[in-house]
This record gives C-alpha cells, structure tokens and sequence, in this order.
C-alpha cells in the first residue's frame, strides 16, 4: 500500500526521486500517467495499473480505444536509477504544471503523495491549492457512509 506525503524537488536533467518505502512496493518497473481527476500525475505498479484499467476490456471498441489512447499516449514504464530517480518527459512536467527548466518563478518542487493501490505527483502549488479546497466536510459523510 503506498501512502505518506513526501517533498521533493525536479532535478537539472527532470528527474524526481521516488521515496524508498514507495518504490518498495512500486516494484522494479511501475507507470506515471497523466491523472484524469486532476493536474497531477499518477504512478501505479504493473499489477495496480492492470487492475485499474481492467474494466476497458469490456467496453466497446471505439470507447476502449479512445480510453486507452487517452491513457497511454504519453504513459511512460520507468525503472528508477540506483539512487531511485525516475526521469519525467516534458509532456508530463507540462501536464502537471511543472517547468520543465529552471526558470525564474517557476516551480519545480513536486510532492508526492501515497493514495493506496496508486501514488500522485503534484506541483507543491497545485498541491497547496487541491489541499486547500478540498471539502472535508464531504469526505467525512463519504468515509461514514462506508461505514469508517
């Protein structure tokens, strides 16, 4: 299960170091792609991944091949380097809000963040903002409601 909050920055060359006790978990290969709830990305191991987009099988053709190219057109497998970075294209820096070069005002500090079968790469502004409105209130009924 992948969970916590951790801060990290972009490095020179765009990559970000995946925190140890995730990629524990993650295993030796895992996915980032775009989120399709938010502007941020998401990171799943293989098996997580397989489990998430499961259900495309039974759609219809088109509205399965619609999906899988929303998903997968700018997908990347990574395997982290030996000191657990993972290297980000720029359609994903651009994606999530992320300059993808040093420049002045720009952000290019990332937290990631631990959501069970699935993990969340965020600009620390974007991040902020999501933290900030999120209705806790809601989330509470919602967790009850589930009996938690």
């Amino acid at each position: 299960m992948l969970f916590g909050e951790y801060r990290h920055s972009l490095d020179a060359k765009n990559r970000v170091s995946i925190p140890a006790k995730l990629r524990e978990e993650l295993g030796e290969n895992f996915f980032i792609v775009r989120s399709i709830r938010g502007t941020c990305l998401r990171f799943y191991s293989a098996r997580a991944w397989d489990e998430y987009i499961a259900p495309l099988k039974s759609l219809p053709r088109k509205v399965a091949e619609d999906a899988y190219f929303t998903l997968y057109r700018d997908a990347i497998q990574v395997t982290p380097d030996s000191l657990g970075r993972v290297l980000l294209t720029p359609a994903l820096l651009g994606f999530a809000e992320v300059a993808d070069k040093a420049e002045e005002g720009s952000t290019r500090n990332l937290v990631i963040v631990g959501c069970g079968d699935y993990g969340e790469i965020w600009s620390d502004k974007l991040y902020a903002e999501r933290v900030g409105t999120m209705d806790m209130e809601a989330v509470r009924q919602a967790l009850e409601e589930c009996g938690l």
